[in-house]
């Protein structure tokens, strides 16, 4: 049986994702209790003190142990610190080291959402995947440049190290957990009772194209403006770059280490989003929306549109269209 222990961190924490974890991995142990097989996760809450109290006031959560009492672990769950996020690893900062050391023993990590931030904070991401809210890829890059962020992702798993994307992708993660511990069959039914979509792979649908804007560079932020001002024209670098007086490589340097994006990424994925909000309004056919957003050449918008959102453009249009 693997022991499990679901970390109570101090300040403003997902409870969805403590309890949702505690309840789904206790169900599974009733289900293969009745299908004649061993029960295969003990679950226990662990957090710094007896009692955590949430910033807002609403509820408190009572772990089982303090990190002290754990001598063994198998898998560590860390759910999403909604805190600023340095304030939300400095009161939690006593995890690490216990984190660190478990790991070193055996013991596989897991982060929901923004809780990727208190993994990283291990240095155990330095040079792997990492999946967290696509919300938050901009600042979580800028605090970890050395971890691999895939922002598109619903989930990594890397040398015993696994990380879930944004919100209720978590779920899908647990799914992951559970094929792994319990068995594929295992995993169909849970998917089935508890109505989660097995096999997901990418939030991509989900992600808002925003653009990384407090870089602090003005001319980088210029070439933003302009960029998300003309997404309709056939727009090159080299234009961009003679309209800002500036030669090519040196704005292709520059913009890449601002925004993360270079800078025909940040076109595609501006025209992109442009693109899906027509969509969404239901307004326009897809052809209509191609033009507007530039393009003349249906395989390639269909591709570049599929390539950024996991999905084709008529598919976007009927999931997320008035």
């Amino acid at each position: 049986m693997k022991h499990v222990s679901i970390l109570i961190p101090e300040g403003h924490t997902s409870l969805v994702n403590i309890a949702g974890t505690h309840q789904i991995f206790n169900q599974i142990n009733d289900i293969c209790i009745r299908m004649g097989k061993k029960a295969v996760f003990d679950v226990h809450l662990v957090g710094l003190k007896k009692e955590a109290k949430q910033d807002t006031g609403l509820f408190s959560a009572y772990p089982d142990y303090v990190i002290g009492d754990v001598k063994k672990t198998d898998m560590i769950i860390i759910p999403a610190i909604h805190n600023e996020q340095n304030e939300g690893i400095e009161r939690n900062k006593e995890f690490i080291p216990w984190m660190i050391y478990h790991y070193k023993n055996g013991a596989e990590l897991i982060s929901f959402c923004i809780g990727a931030y208190l993994l990283a904070a291990t240095g155990l991401l330095k040079g792997k995947e990492c999946a967290t809210h696509w919300a938050h890829a901009g600042s979580f890059r800028k605090m970890f440049p050395e971890v691999d962020l895939v922002d598109d992702r619903i989930m990594t798993a890397e040398d015993g190290i696994y990380t879930s994307g944004g919100a209720y992708s978590y779920l899908n993660l647990l799914l992951y957990l559970i094929e792994k511990n319990a068995g594929r069959d295992i995993a169909i039914l849970a998917s089935k009772l508890f109505m989660i979509d097995i096999d997901k792979e990418s939030q991509s649908p989900f992600i808002i194209f925003e653009g990384q804007k407090d870089h602090g560079d003005e001319l980088v932020m210029e070439a933003q403006r302009i960029i998300e001002n003309k997404y309709n024209d056939k727009m090159t670098v080299d234009e961009l770059a003679a309209e800002l007086a500036l030669s090519r490589r040196s704005l292709e340097r520059r913009f890449k280490k601002a925004t993360a994006n270079t800078i025909l990424e940040y076109i595609q994925r501006t025209k992109i989003e442009a693109a899906k909000k027509q969509l969404e309004s239901g307004r326009k056919t897809v052809h209509e929306v191609m033009y507007e957003v530039g393009y003349n050449d249906p395989k390639s918008f269909r591709d570049l549109f599929k390539y950024h959102t996991g999905m084709s453009p008529v598919n976007y249009r009927n999931k997320f269209g008035l």
